[in-house]
């Protein structure tokens, strides 16, 4: 028996339920893939942001308890040129390494001469900056020269307070390792927006020469930045650095990208726990509508249901029949959904939409991407709510004796 062309046609028989419950599942199946496109977006444009924005890299590598004793006992917790130079050896074995860059924070006091406040400084390698920001068009963290030693950048926020802007000079105090204070005449080398407006009106890059000087520390280090070629080998690539710097004395800590961007692992749970919530919603919307029009279904049938048992067809046949009816419903409904999807994310990503994410000051495009994976789970879990909304109706009127299924009225 060709069950799949009975069940196209018996899709047919009653057009207008068919096609009302194809474009629930159609609707269901689109809003599902629509939102999952957009979060997916979201988490790509994130990782990006962390990665190549915050110049965050892919790995951090610092000596064990940076985190929570290094600003008591800074000295305790700084790389030594040799100690840098012998953990770039090991690191650079890997082949999925591109660059291995040191940083250094800091903090202190900047002023224009007549103003004061606070400032949180990275000090980097300029020429490395260019190569971990990449491709990565927002800039959020300002341009450095490497020939200009003294150049920094800051937050636009920083200088809006004191006033400051392109070529202006400023004073940057700053305590030493030995709690001396130390102060430095700087210039403004670029001004930038950080995206974040917690960071704007205190955060500046400047070259890492320039924070040893201010630090007083020669050619030390609190942090090594690792870029891959690939983002999806950062845990593999942990893993296997780990063990090596262990067994060559180091103990450190090896954190990736997403262990240190707080605002990626928030914005990650709060966007998978509205997923959940969506997608449960609209997958009882569409199991409803498919339960009502294959109950119906089989209460029509009922009579042709009888007809089948008593030319010989068996209850199992029966039960076949109606669930690969369900599963031709589902399936058209679930094609119509994607070409939905399909013509939506057209002309959203054609539509130039922009908004300003929550904890940012940036204008970013709405986009939807295609979430594949989410896709194929959204279809299974239809196809298999369809073919358990058939199944029972099918199985009740199947068990039903011979006679009284010809009877029924």
């Amino acid at each position: 028996m060709n069950y799949f062309g009975l069940g196209l046609r018996n899709v047919w028989r009653n057009r207008r339920r068919s096609i009302v419950t194809l474009l629930a599942v159609a609707f269901g199946f689109a809003s599902i893939a629509i939102f999952a496109g957009y979060v997916h977006n979201v988490y790509d444009g994130l990782m990006r942001q962390a990665i190549q924005g915050e110049l965050l890299g892919h790995l951090t590598i610092n000596k064990r308890g940076l985190e929570t004793m290094g600003r008591i006992k800074p000295e305790k917790y700084l790389f030594s040129k040799d100690d840098i130079a012998r953990i770039e050896g090991i690191i650079k074995t890997d082949p999925h390494v591109r660059l291995i860059t040191p940083r250094l924070a800091l903090s202190g006091i900047i002023s224009n001469g007549r103003a004061s406040t606070i400032f949180v400084a990275e000090g980097v390698v300029p020429a490395d900056v260019t190569a971990i920001k990449g491709d990565f068009q927002r800039r959020m963290a300002g341009d450095l020269d490497s020939k200009n030693p003294i150049g920094i950048a800051i937050g636009d926020g920083l200088a809006e307070i004191l006033g400051l802007k392109k070529g202006d000079t400023a004073a940057m105090l700053v305590s030493t390792l030995t709690g001396q204070s130390n102060a430095l005449d700087v210039e403004i080398a670029d001004i930038f927006d950080t995206g974040n407006p917690q960071t704007r009106d205190k955060f500046v890059y400047m070259p890492i020469s320039l924070a040893q000087s201010l630090y007083d520390v020669d050619g030390q280090a609190d942090r090594l930045v690792v870029l891959l070629d690939e983002t999806s080998e950062t845990n593999a690539v942990r893993d296997v650095l780990a063990p090596k710097l262990a067994a060559a004395g180091f103990d450190v800590e090896i954190r990736t990208w997403d262990d240190i961007s707080v605002f990626y692992r928030s914005v990650k749970g709060l966007f998978t726990m509205i997923f959940a919530f969506i997608f449960g919603i609209v997958i009882i919307v569409v199991m409803m509508s498919i339960v009502n029009a294959m109950s119906m279904t089989v209460v029509e049938r009922t009579r042709e249901i009888g007809a089948l048992r008593a030319m010989g067809l068996r209850r199992g046949s029966v039960v076949r029949l109606f669930t690969t009816e369900a599963a031709v419903l589902v399936g058209l409904g679930c094609a119509i959904g994607l070409g939905l999807t399909l013509l939506v994310r057209l002309g959203v990503n054609h539509s130039g939409i922009q908004y300003v994410p929550p904890n940012s000051s940036n204008r970013v495009r709405l986009l939807v991407d295609v979430d594949a994976g989410k896709m194929l789970l959204a279809f299974a879990v239809i196809c298999v709510l369809g073919a358990v909304s058939a199944l029972l109706p099918a199985r009740r009127a199947a068990r039903q004796p011979i006679i009284d299924s010809l009877g029924h009225v």
